[in-house]
């Protein structure tokens, strides 16, 4: 199984992410910890690259991240099923900020070694407007019609949740 988990900052791909990797017993690659080194240093495109191509060949994975630079046409393709996490800016913006409360003075497990966690105006810009663009937008919907039949479409943490709830039943109904 392959699935590409997007969506907007604070929208809480990472955690679906690490929920559905290991609920299959697959590995997980968060993007983030390939885009940065220790103290938010920007790693090498090449080297990026690297990483997430020898990581697509595995057998099975969850990658969570958007990143178009990242192979992002091939993780699509090969994905089983994309998830999109399209929540409304107000609830990513409060989630990313409880996620900074929780986690302030220290690096999350789906983040880079030594990049600790930050709320910042720009950050905050971001998650508001700046990575809210009509281009991006479009970019989701473009994503759902070209692979309707294996992408899902969240708008509300409540189908995030029933969609984990079904795939705990999976188990107990076999």
């Amino acid at each position: 199984m392959k699935i590409a988990v997007m969506g907007y900052s604070g929208s809480g791909k990472s955690t679906l992410a690490r929920i559905l990797s290991e609920h299959y017993g697959i590995p997980v690659l968060h993007l983030d910890t390939v885009q940065f080194l220790p103290g938010w240093e920007i790693r090498d495109d090449e080297e990026k690259r690297k990483i997430v191509a020898d990581f697509m060949k595995k057998e099975s994975w969850v990658i969570d991240g958007n990143y178009s630079g990242l192979y992002k046409k091939e993780r699509l393709e090969r994905a089983d099923c994309i998830i999109i996490l399209s929540f409304n800016r107000f609830f990513c913006f409060k989630s990313a900020f409880k996620r900074y409360l929780e986690n302030r003075g220290s690096s999350r497990t789906d983040m880079a070694d030594g990049c600790d966690e930050k709320f910042d105006l720009e950050f905050a810009w971001w998650i508001l407007f700046q990575g809210r663009t009509r281009r991006r937008r479009k970019s989701y919907k473009d994503i759902y019609n070209q692979y309707k039949a294996k992408t899902l479409w969240f708008t509300k943490r409540s189908q995030v949740n029933d969609y984990i709830n079904s795939l705990k039943n999976e188990n107990t109904v076999q």
